[in-house]
């Protein structure tokens, strides 16, 4: 499994505006509407990753814990669906519904969300605060397929955790690391 570090967005960097299609229920998503009251998690993810596979289970418990403090979530999906079928949007569907997600899971079919937000991995994660301005970007925790650490989302709740008690942000921050996002040719 190839290693590919996140590119660690500017931060204060305006959150790129979006509407895509949610897999789960067809209907168009924007940026917009799942923007959270104190803040927004934007996440890239896939089907197959190994690296997603991994933290599916915690992507549920953080969201979970704090979607009820006014932070919305969101995942979205930029992978090449030609070259990587396991990806597309009927397979994201049973994804969702095999994973519980509690968040839209949108597909990026032309990938210019992806660029704008200049992602290159998944998993690949972005806080922005109530103004959609960057504070956080990188890795969920130092846990990675076969390194032995239990998944706890420790780096991605501390930045909420701040961003909701208004502490300062870590300087820093560690990029994800996972699966190259599966470009178009």
């Amino acid at each position: 499994m190839a290693r590919t570090e996140s590119k660690m967005l500017p931060l204060g960097t305006k959150a790129p505006d979006f509407t895509l299609i949610d897999a789960v229920t067809n209907k168009l998503v924007s940026l917009n509407e799942v923007r959270g009251e104190k803040g927004t998690v934007v996440m890239f993810i896939c089907n197959h990753c190994p690296f997603v596979k991994h933290v599916n289970e915690e992507l549920v418990r953080v969201c979970n814990d704090y979607h009820v403090t006014g932070f919305g979530f969101v995942a979205i999906s930029s992978n090449d669906v030609e070259k990587y079928p396991q990806d597309s949007p009927a397979e994201m569907w049973q994804t969702a519904q095999k994973q519980n997600y509690p968040f839209p899971y949108l597909y990026d079919e032309t990938q210019e969300i992806a660029k704008a937000y200049d992602a290159a991995c998944t998993p690949d994660f972005y806080l922005f605060d109530n103004e959609l301005k960057l504070v956080y970007r990188g890795q969920l925790d130092n846990s990675r397929p076969g390194n032995g650490i239990p998944v706890n989302g420790r780096d991605l709740r501390e930045a909420i955790d701040n961003l909701l008690n208004n502490n300062p942000q870590r300087k820093d921050q560690k990029p994800s690391i996972g699966c190259n996002i599966k470009w178009k040719e």
